[in-house]
């Protein structure tokens, strides 16, 4: 383990941060009565000058050891994620020291929880600065960090894939670096479709900017105090819900289906895994319409269906926008959001959970074994997306959805024994482990994390990188230790 090479490559890290932040606090200067704007330049020249001292005094190497790129991806986070929290905490107000950190790490992790009571009280370049952090960590700081890395392939394939799993990849068939270049068009391309739709839809600029970085990043921080339910437009919550699919589809299929490569032409259609995550929120979408409708929680049909349906999308992709308080919907509707809090998205986007890709795989293996049993002479084969799976690959989504319970057990047990209900307890780790944000209880969709206590605030901290990095790295990174 070499420590200059975690020094630079985090000091790479903060460069990357330090210009939005710049960018928050030009916003801040711009802006009539703005008071964040030194909190804000502060911040981004400590994170410029620190990130630029780190690669000044480190030298380049041409070799990364996959030990030291798991190391890489946990410390860029972490290092991103404190410097972060630097402007919150000097603007001071609701930002505690430990809040801050909150906030910051709820930011980078696309997770949307937040401990804010008034979020219309920000100003604008603190509004700015806190979606932009969400709309940097949905892409991955690691992976930009990647495209910094000057011909250094092996330093790319470590940190790609330290990032990311292989399920991300697959339809992708070019290089590492081909494959970032591939994730940062599209996800550009999906928010700036986003913005100019929204503002088409009737949001100013400003928030139209704002909703569309956190649409796709599938975060869920508004400008709002009420959220989407602040505009009470139908059009600007269909333009919202096909972003947030559109961030919780695996980017590489999505990007293969509008550019074919060279080899092979991938469809989004013709996805196993995206039709079976569309008929997913298509069946909880209607059941949830229909109990809202028998319980007479909305007047019509299409007020059950529009509210359904946009809270399941924002809650499957684990966006966690809100257009109704889901906490006063029946334990039926509930369950339902939990279990899509749960899954989640496809591998390869900006959605936080297990990801269906790894459901599907698992469940296909359960039906296989199934039949294995009633005929245990016959020969199963698992392939999903007309692709052969190994047994290693398997083993691995089955390990990894046994660490995630583990993970979620442990915070619901932290939760609860510090004084939180059981349904605020248990739907708190499920919604930051999962990067979801709300949850239901106490952190309802309409309510926020600043009651929990600091204690609980730190360990929920874990809980979101954990999601973030799909606990393989989080682990790999202390394997020694």
């Amino acid at each position: 383990m070499r420590p200059f090479v975690i020094f630079r490559h985090c000091g790479i890290s903060l460069l990357i941060v330090s210009v939005l932040i710049l960018i928050s606090a030009l916003i801040a200067l711009f802006t009539p009565s703005d008071n964040s704007f030194w909190p804000l330049a502060i911040g981004g020249l400590s994170a410029f000058i620190c990130g630029l001292l780190a690669v000044i005094y480190t030298k380049p190497v041409n070799y990364i050891y996959t030990n030291e790129g798991y190391t890489i991806v946990l410390m860029a986070w972490l290092t991103a994620w404190l410097f972060g929290a630097l402007p919150y905490y000097l603007y001071g107000g609701e930002f505690t020291f430990v809040n801050s950190l909150f906030e910051s790490m709820s930011g980078f992790t696309t997770t949307g929880a937040s401990i804010l009571n008034d979020i219309e009280a920000l100003p604008a370049g603190m509004q700015f600065w806190r979606i932009a952090s969400a709309w940097i960590g949905g892409i991955g700081v690691v992976l930009l960090i990647t495209l910094a890395i000057p011909d250094d392939r092996n330093g790319q394939v470590i940190l790609v894939s330290s990032e990311t799993s292989s399920l991300a990849r697959e339809y992708f068939k070019g290089g590492k670096r081909g494959f970032v270049r591939m994730m940062l068009i599209t996800y550009t391309a999906i928010t700036l479709i986003s913005f100019f739709c929204l503002k088409m839809a009737g949001m100013d600029w400003f928030d139209a900017l704002l909703h569309a970085m956190s649409a796709c990043s599938t975060c869920g921080f508004s400008n709002k105090n009420s959220s989407i339910a602040f505009f009470d437009n139908p059009v600007i919550e269909t333009v919202l819900i096909l972003s947030m699919l559109s961030g919780a589809v695996n980017f590489t299929l999505l990007y293969s289906t509008i550019i074919p490569g060279r080899r092979k032409r991938y469809y989004i259609l013709k996805s196993e895994v995206f039709r079976v995550f569309i008929v997913l929120l298509a069946i909880a979408t209607l059941f949830i319409t229909l109990s809202l409708r028998i319980n007479h929680l909305c007047d019509t049909t299409h007020e059950s269906f529009r509210e359904a349906v946009f809270q399941t999308v924002s809650i499957a992709t684990t966006t966690g926008f809100a257009t109704a308080d889901t906490n006063v919907w029946p334990d039926f509707c509930i369950g339902i959001l939990i279990i899509c809090s749960v899954i989640c998205g496809c591998a390869g986007s900006t959605s936080g959970g297990i990801k269906i890709d790894r459901i599907v795989l698992i469940g296909k293996e359960v039906r296989l074994n199934l039949h294995q049993l009633r005929d245990p002479l016959l020969i199963t084969r698992n392939r999903v997306e007309g692709r052969l799976r190994k047994p290693v690959e398997i083993n691995q989504a089955a390990v990894f959805v046994m660490m995630y319970f583990i993970m979620i057990f442990l915070g619901m047990l932290i939760n609860t024994t510090a004084g939180m209900d059981l349904r605020s307890g248990i739907s708190a780790a499920i919604a930051c482990m999962g990067n979801v944000g709300p949850g239901f209880g106490d952190v309802s969709s309409f309510g926020n994390y600043s009651g929990m206590p600091e204690g609980i605030k730190l360990t929920s901290i874990v809980l979101m990188l954990a999601g973030r990095l799909e606990i393989y790295p989080l682990i790999l990174a202390f394997r020694r230790r």
